[in-house]
């Protein structure tokens, strides 16, 4: 098999940002150098604004924090997080890239069951520049990688697949699990490598992790909002659920695609799970609506752009959810909020289309 008839992934140096967000040095950086230094880093420090954080040298790099952010975004930062990794979505907006990679920084380089080290934005970035198939599931996975294809019944006017806007990585080691399975399970690792791809099907919701996740940004980067938790809110460790949830209803709505799977992090650390418990706890309780919610969302055909999207289903949020907590009206309020910042710092995005 002639392996070198198989072109190289483009390394999309210049229209990809890395946004991390920290509280701490960048030391994680070092490991990641081989795969990392050859892009700009977006770090958004969240908390104490006044902590210098030192980033390794040779990283191209800008740093954020809750002063910048204040001073950018004026009264609009009210829609930005704060003592919440929800802040990272102040990267997206700032960025000026075609596409995002995010990552946490207690996440390490993987092996794969080889022994070799797994460069996980370059998989993310195959993920991202295939099609997706969220019309019809096909059971080998991802028909477009090396080695697969369409199976049998699967139908020919569908094989040409749709956009990808969202690839969502997986974890070795510390598995991302709620409060609760964390204290029924606390010496689970996940050492399980499964090495596939695979678009999540139209009409199906999924658990978006943000800590290992890349997205088209021109594509999806408006409703990639997550959320208003953390410091004087209600809830905590649901910002990249919410995020996925709407992203999930918007990409269904618009024909594109989702995939999971591929490429694996190795996360180094589990949080606090009575930590965790207290941040989830009205989360786990509202989550038994907020799904139902999200399942049974549509959105009118006139909704021809994210930006238009989002903004009905922050309407849909507001008319149907207050009757749950009244953080939701307060939410509902952050994602227009949201829009307007973004639409003032990205004047041309206003047309997703």
């Amino acid at each position: 098999m002639a392996g070198a008839s198989i072109a190289p992934t483009p390394l999309l140096k210049d229209e990809l940002d890395i946004v991390i967000p920290t509280i701490r040095n960048l030391d994680f950086l070092e490991m990641w150098r081989p795969f990392f230094q050859p892009y700009h880093l977006i770090i958004v420090q969240d908390g104490d604004p006044s902590k210098v954080i030192n980033v390794p040298e040779g990283f191209d790099y800008e740093l954020y924090n809750r002063n910048d952010i204040n001073k950018i975004l004026g009264p609009k930062a009210s829609c930005i997080s704060f003592k919440d990794s929800a802040c990272r979505c102040f990267g997206f907006m700032v960025s000026k890239k075609k596409y995002v990679f995010t990552i946490d920084d207690d996440c390490f380089v993987a092996k794969d069951p080889s022994g070799k080290d797994i460069n996980a934005l370059e998989q993310h970035i195959k993920n991202l520049l295939c099609p997706s198939t969220p019309f019809f599931f096909n059971t080998l996975y991802d028909p477009y990688r090396e080695g697969a294809d369409f199976v049998r019944g699967y139908p020919f006017s569908l094989r040409e697949g749709a956009p990808t806007a969202v690839s969502h990585g997986l974890w070795m080691n510390i598995p991302d699990y709620d409060a609760p399975t964390q204290l029924v399970k606390p010496l689970e690792r996940n050492k399980r490598y499964v090495d596939a791809v695979m678009t999540i099907p139209k009409g199906t919701l999924f658990p978006m992790c943000g800590m290992n996740l890349a997205f088209d940004r021109e594509l999806i980067g408006p409703a990639m909002y997550f959320g208003l938790m953390g410091d004087g809110q209600p809830i905590g460790r649901y910002d990249d659920m919410w995020a996925g949830w709407c992203t999930k209803v918007i990409c269904d709505h618009l024909g594109w695609g989702i995939k999971t799977g591929l490429p694996y992090i190795w996360h180094s650390k589990a949080s606090n799970p009575f930590v965790n418990l207290k941040k989830e706890y009205n989360g786990i309780y509202w989550q038994e609506e907020l799904i139902p919610f999200f399942q049974s969302a549509t959105l009118p055909k006139d909704c021809t752009t994210v930006q238009k999207c989002y903004i009905e289903l922050s309407k849909q949020v507001r008319a149907k959810l207050a009757k749950v907590d009244p953080y939701f009206t307060k939410l509902a309020d952050a994602m227009l909020t949201w829009i307007e910042a973004w639409d003032e710092l990205n004047p041309s995005t206003t047309t997703t289309a």
